[in-house]
């Protein structure tokens, strides 16, 4: 079975246009994934390749336009090359043997704003050597070089070296979703309910995320439905470590659990799995402040047909408007769009289980910047029903 996108490695490889990036691209994965030409420009759009790296494992690689093309279609180019900096774990920065020119400094620069690691490959050493000087400044920026060319039969050992050193501690030793909030063995029940947004045929990704990772915990997981809760709890000799529910049933679940058994969301342990659950926390909080003409931004991460009570666009907004008594708007943008955020006076994010993780620490790495408080869509349903405390428990021990 294939490593879910959201799950994998993202590398960016970013540079000026005719650097050889998509070359190095092509020859370091051993496919043509790029066109490559020598007429400055031909990558046109962020052309997307995931596959196995190996020791590393399943990586997406992100192919990007260039970044000096100052045409006015070039410029729009730059635009979507760098709304992927948001959901790069790592990122190759290629230049030759002339060195770093503004654009090369300024993505740096932009590296170093999002916390992303990086390494520089100095293309094209079979043309000319790069001179000592320019060099030097490369030096300045960083340490992790690679001077090559895509003749060079050392170029991909070079490349994985150079990656491997800089590894996010969460691709090498991957977070558990729950196993580690409960003892191993024990007994968990998962709450899902079979309604609109329930796909025909199966479970959402986050309710079998969770599942798997409970099982690989060597828990003991029952699923029920709203409806059958009451008799799984009753059908228990001793009761569950935990309830995990779906956010939107929230408020009926924590009417059946007893007082005295753990419950969360989901949406709660992916804020955690895939977020900042304290900032998530703290910018729910913030919902009582809210005032009349305030814009609040929902986001999502994939992009699907809203329906009639659809959890972003109905029923977050009824439950905000009924909690504050205030006359809100609301934007809904799904995809990896991130807008200006300027002008709003809070940001709700979706449980993120189809995006990366540093896709969602880069938007919350921009809120704080910017000043504007950020939650999830879990936090918020809890909160709004007053059971967010509640909700917050089983994390107390961490």
């Amino acid at each position: 079975m294939k490593t879910l996108k959201s799950n994998r490695l993202h590398i960016g490889f970013f540079g000026k246009t005719n650097t050889g990036k998509s070359s190095l691209l092509n020859k370091i994965t051993g496919q043509d994934i790029s066109i490559v030409s020598d007429i400055a420009g031909t990558t046109t759009d962020v052309v997307e390749k995931s596959m196995e790296l190996l020791p590393i494992g399943s990586v997406t690689y992100l192919d990007t336009a260039g970044l000096n093309d100052d045409t006015v279609l070039g410029l729009e180019r730059i635009k979507r090359t760098l709304k992927i900096l948001n959901r790069t774990d790592l990122a190759v920065l290629v230049c030759d043997y002339n060195g770093l020119d503004k654009s090369d400094i300024d993505i740096i620069n932009q590296f170093e704003n999002l916390k992303i690691p990086f390494i520089v490959i100095v293309n094209k050493s079979d043309i000319s050597k790069i001179s000592e000087s320019k060099l030097d400044v490369i030096k300045k920026y960083c340490q992790n070089i690679i001077i090559t060319s895509v003749y060079d039969n050392n170029l991909i050992y070079e490349f994985k070296n150079a990656l491997i050193k800089l590894l996010p501690d969460d691709f090498i030793n991957p977070p558990k979703i729950v196993g580690d909030l409960i003892p191993e063995k024990s007994t968990v029940i998962e709450v899902i309910p079979i309604d609109k947004e329930a796909p025909k045929g199966r479970i959402i990704l986050p309710q079998v995320q969770t599942l798997r990772d409970l099982l690989d915990s060597n828990c003991i997981t029952l699923c029920a439905k709203v409806s059958e809760l009451a008799q799984a709890l009753d059908g228990l000799k001793n009761p569950p470590a935990l309830v995990i529910t779906d956010s939107q049933a929230f408020g009926e679940v924590a009417k059946i659990v007893p007082e005295s058994i753990a419950l969360t969301s989901f949406s709660i342990l992916f804020a955690r799995l895939k977020g900042d659950l304290k900032t998530f926390v703290k910018g729910a909080r913030m919902i009582d402040k809210l005032q009349d003409g305030d814009r609040v931004l929902i986001l999502e991460s994939c992009t699907h047909h809203a329906i009639e009570d659809d959890i972003g666009r109905v029923k977050i907004p009824n439950l905000i408007r009924k909690k504050t008594g205030k006359n809100l708007i609301f934007d809904n943008i799904s995809g990896h769009d991130f807008p200006d955020i300027s002008k709003y006076k809070l940001i709700i994010h979706c449980g993120a289980c189809m995006t990366n993780r540093k896709e969602v620490l880069s938007r919350i790495l921009i809120a704080n910047q910017k000043g504007v408080p950020i939650t999830n869509y879990g936090i918020t349903i809890s909160y709004c029903l007053g059971i967010l405390d509640r909700a917050l428990k089983i994390f107390q021990n961490l």
